[in-house]
């Protein structure tokens, strides 16, 4: 299968402010990573959304 776009948003603030790519197989959990968000200042925890 192909390769999806993702981003990955603040958990605090919304913004979305990473892309990824992600495999098209549908996963039951999203992804979350710990990421610095230049909107909050400090590192959050960014969830996947599609």
């Amino acid at each position: 299968m192909a390769l999806k776009k993702a981003s990955l948003a603040c958990a605090v603030c919304g913004s979305r402010n990473y892309s990824i790519k992600i495999s098209g197989n549908p996963k039951p959990t999203r992804l979350e990573v710990n990421k610095f968000c230049k909107h909050c200042g400090k590192y959050t925890t960014h969830r996947e959304t599609r």
